[in-house]
């Protein structure tokens, strides 16, 4: 009913396996349900399966002859380097259409869900997967569910939706494919592309309008640089863009532990994060919220907790961060992965900043990315870019 959160799963999503050693291993999303059922999170929402995208809704984004030779890689695992199967980032395997298509259709359950009003929040964790372009596999990525649900959502009517991205790799597929779309505002807060795939995600890349924005923060940023530039400017733009529908990708590989970048979040700074999103999806979005996975490749101690937290935070039952992760579940991680579990739902830290409307510092590196973006779009919008 409206007002609870749907959580979207399928055992099958852990079929998207790129193979021993690929850093995206589904063990990830496996270990994030089981957390979230042993603390009684899923019993706060509705629990949701779903069916495969159809070769029309992948088409909303997705070029047609991409998506035929996804499925011939699909049919015999051989890669196919004309479309970035075949990489080590995009290794090819066989049954990769399904598995991918499924992950799509994931988040078009969510979407559905709210765009429907069966839910007010909709959650997708093994979606997220913001890098794939209209005709091409790249990070990870084979076909844009964030994108595909975005389109689909356009396509039932909905005039405005606000896209915010804070995976430590900047959303460019997201980014790419609604460039020019004034209908869709994309945010991205990112590791600076100088140090950090994919390279791109610069403040001057403002698309239609100014309705592309990014925050490329330095490599070493921690809870309260990434929280002073988050609150500094998301929330003003979301409020003047006033979306319909609030879509965020819940990339976890900010965090210190991460082995593929270089920010220093805690769970803690990522939960706070998501606190701030819930509510202006309510401030904004009249609640209307879905919420993707994404990046994350610390599978023990960081995705589980992180995500975890997501669907409490989306259930309106978020987590106190000393709660106990529990028993059975620390087992399963032994028994998995054999490696020692975390205890608890914290790292212990307070996540505290300092809000950029006290001033701003023009010698901080974080201060000056912040200020390169809001210059950049804030005017296109109407609103100062000066704190």
């Amino acid at each position: 009913m409206a007002g609870r959160a749907r959580v979207i799963w399928d055992d099958a999503l852990t079929s998207y396996n790129f193979g021993p050693g690929h850093p995206l291993a589904p063990i990830r999303v496996e270990l994030t349900m089981a957390l979230s059922r042993e603390l009684g999170v899923l019993d706060k929402a509705d629990l949701a399966g779903c069916a495969p995208a159809s070769d029309d809704e992948l088409a909303l984004v997705h070029k047609r002859d991409y998506i035929e030779a996804v499925k011939r890689v699909s049919a015999d695992g051989r890669p196919d380097l004309t479309v970035g199967l075949g990489t080590p980032d995009n290794p090819a395997f066989a049954g990769v259409h399904e598995a991918s298509a499924l992950i799509a259709g994931a988040s078009l359950a969510a979407a559905r869900a709210v765009y429907e009003g069966t839910a007010e929040h909709a959650v997708n964790v093994a979606g997220g997967l913001h890098h794939a372009m209209a005709g091409l596999a790249s990070g990870f990525c084979v076909y844009n569910d964030p994108a595909v649900a975005i389109a689909w959502l356009l396509s039932r009517g909905v005039s405005r939706i606000a896209y915010v991205d804070v995976d430590v790799h900047h959303g460019d597929g997201v980014q790419a494919l609604f460039y020019d779309d004034p209908r869709v505002l994309t945010i991205s807060l990112h590791e600076s592309p100088r140090t950090l795939f994919p390279g791109t995600g610069w403040p001057e890349e403002t698309g239609a309008e100014g309705t592309a924005v990014n925050v490329a923060l330095p490599a070493g940023c921690g809870d309260a640089g990434w929280l002073r530039a988050f609150h500094a400017v998301v929330p003003p733009l979301l409020r003047e863009f006033a979306p319909e529908v609030l879509v965020t990708q819940h990339g976890c590989d900010s965090h210190a532990l991460d082995p593929l970048a270089h920010l220093m979040l805690s769970v803690d700074g990522q939960r706070a994060a998501y606190q701030a999103l819930h509510r202006l999806a309510h401030e904004t979005a009249g609640g209307r919220w879905i919420a993707t996975g994404g990046g994350g490749y610390e599978l023990v101690q960081v995705v589980p907790r992180v995500w975890t937290h997501l669907i409490a935070e989306a259930s309106g039952h978020p987590l106190d961060p000393s709660t106990p992760t529990g028993e059975a579940w620390r087992a399963l991680v032994r028994e998995r992965t054999r490696e020692t579990p975390p205890l608890t739902m914290t790292d212990g830290r307070t996540a505290e900043f300092h809000d950029i409307s006290g001033g701003y510092d023009p010698s901080d590196p974080i201060d000056r990315a912040i200020m390169a973006t809001r210059n950049a779009v804030f005017p296109l919008h109407g609103l100062d870019p000066m704190p």
